[in-house]
């Protein structure tokens, strides 16, 4: 195995940011390869793990959030001593964690936050493909591994058809001045683990045109609309993705195509809201936001322009008491770069 003869740092923090997963190409396979995925990366979620010489093996978790999680990261450093044979007493802090389930790719991420951090202290050459295939993760969407090394807007091709980890087909940077609203359903959690393929096993298969209709979308509106900084060509894209998507797996959803009604509710709101943002009462009706849920929610989203009309909308939905209790509403921006790995014997952190 490659690896560096550099001295062991005295700790090694690890920033994995968060990501939206904005909708499947192909969740049947109708020409044979199944899923395909298109993902955004955001600031302002994030999971940090830290390890660090000790004595002995320990762990410790500094929120909520990363107890819930601590049982899971030592889990995936039991995994990386067994695949490297690597066993010096290590103290793992998780010190912030992703919602679990929420649509953020919370299990994709800090799995990778482990393994990255375990391979940094032990001077090991490991790619995050490696990686997440060591520690059981990217079966389905390769967003949160390439979102992990590179950020951005991603679209990948779906896993092989003997496994293989899905490719990375585009990877480009959201417009700098583009803005995020984030809202969550803390009351809530989506379909994870067991329920999830069961879920995905009892749906119809969406047929093949919508399938056709969601890569057109992708490919002549979405990706074309981020790189060219043409707003309404990438949210018209996204939303009718969205719709698409959603009407789908609303039968495994409670016949919603929002896992919780009051994200639903309130992301729908922002999203007609936008049309008008800004403009007279004669100016002509244009498309705003783009909006939808990540993965199987409860998180939704609606992405707007700019961040003066994002946190205008917030808050006149505030005042139209549209954010229910056990929301929580941020605005973010999207995150063109991937995870962040600072290391004690460094001056700066490294990429």
């Amino acid at each position: 195995m490659p690896s560096s003869h550099a001295e062991p740092a005295a700790s090694v923090r690890l920033h994995a940011p968060g990501r939206l997963h904005l909708g499947f190409l192909d969740p049947a396979g109708s020409l044979g390869r199944a899923f395909g995925s298109l993902g955004l990366v955001i600031e302002g979620f994030e999971t940090v793990v830290e390890l660090s010489a000790a004595p002995a093996d320990g762990a410790s978790a500094e929120t909520p959030a990363a107890r819930a999680d601590i049982d899971r990261a030592c889990a995936h450093l039991h995994e990386m001593r067994r695949r490297t044979g690597r066993h010096e007493p290590l103290h793992l802090r998780l010190l912030r964690a992703l919602p679990a389930h929420a649509g953020f790719g919370s299990g994709t991420q800090l799995a990778l936050a482990v393994g990255r951090a375990f391979a940094a202290w032990h001077g090991l050459d490991l790619d995050s493909v490696t990686l997440a295939g060591w520690l059981h993760r990217g079966a389905r969407s390769g967003i949160g591994i390439a979102g992990f090394d590179q950020g951005g807007l991603l679209v990948d091709g779906g896993p092989g058809l003997d496994g293989a980890p899905a490719p990375l087909l585009s990877r480009i940077a959201l417009p700098e001045a583009w803005r995020i609203v984030v809202a969550q359903d803390q009351s809530q959690a989506g379909l994870f683990g067991p329920e999830e393929k069961q879920a995905i096993a009892g749906l119809a298969p969406l047929p093949r045109a919508k399938a056709a209709d969601i890569c057109h979308q992708v490919m002549m509106r979405v990706l074309p609309g981020a790189s060219c900084d043409e707003f309404e060509a990438f949210a018209a894209g996204v939303t009718h993705i969205q719709d698409v998507l959603g009407e789908h797996f609303a039968p495994a959803q409670g016949g919603r195509a929002y896992t919780s009604a009051a994200v639903g509710q309130l992301v729908q709101w922002i999203g007609e809201a936008s049309c008008s943002w800004g403009r007279g009462a004669q100016a002509p009706a244009r498309h705003g936001a783009a909006i939808g849920q990540s993965s199987w929610g409860p998180t939704g989203f609606a992405i707007l322009p700019s961040q003066a009309q994002a946190e205008s909308l917030v808050q006149a939905a505030r005042q139209a008491g549209l954010v229910a209790p056990g929301l929580a509403v941020s605005v973010v921006r999207g995150r063109n770069a991937g995870a962040v790995l600072m290391d004690s014997r460094a001056a700066r952190p490294t990429r």
